[in-house]
């Protein structure tokens, strides 16, 4: 009757019945940029910026983790799954802005890239809310799916 997979023949919201899909293992990766004022860029040194409430970087790597493993809580018709891996990675690119990139991975039959999303997106915004005491000019850019293999399509976004 339609084409998202979340609305029931109905017209009413429904979980997406993976019983009968195969188990594979399931990779993406999401990224999630923040353009900073080079005020705040200039705090940054040895790859992190030290705050009152402690290293920036690091503690946004452990909120996205923390983030990615309850995104069945947080996204309504989301599967609960127990992720086999979540990787983040933190950097200051050529343009001097922030690039968080957000890698999950589970063998499993549904998929993992709203786990990544949800992992960049909330590193994104510690990052914001660790620095917003230097700047308020601070703008999460984008948050988007980079790379997803596994399921019954794969996808790969360059740049």
């Amino acid at each position: 009757m339609n084409n998202f997979t979340h609305i029931n023949d109905n017209g009413q919201p429904a979980m997406v019945d993976v019983s009968t899909k195969k188990v594979s293992l399931r990779v993406a990766t999401a990224r999630s940029i923040i353009s900073m004022p080079p005020e705040v860029i200039a705090k940054f040194t040895d790859g992190d910026i030290m705050s009152k409430k402690g290293p920036v970087f690091q503690t946004a790597i452990i909120a996205g983790i923390m983030a990615s493993k309850k995104t069945g809580e947080l996204i309504p018709l989301c599967h609960p799954l127990g992720l086999d891996n979540c990787k983040i990675d933190i950097h200051i690119n050529e343009l001097q802005e922030v690039v968080i990139d957000c890698t999950t991975s589970i063998t499993a039959k549904t998929g993992i890239e709203l786990e990544a999303l949800v992992g960049a997106s909330i590193a994104a915004l510690t990052v914001y809310d660790m620095c917003k005491a230097l700047s308020h000019d601070i703008v999460i850019r984008e948050t988007k799916l980079m790379k997803k293999t596994g399921g019954k399509s794969d996808f790969n976004r360059e740049g």
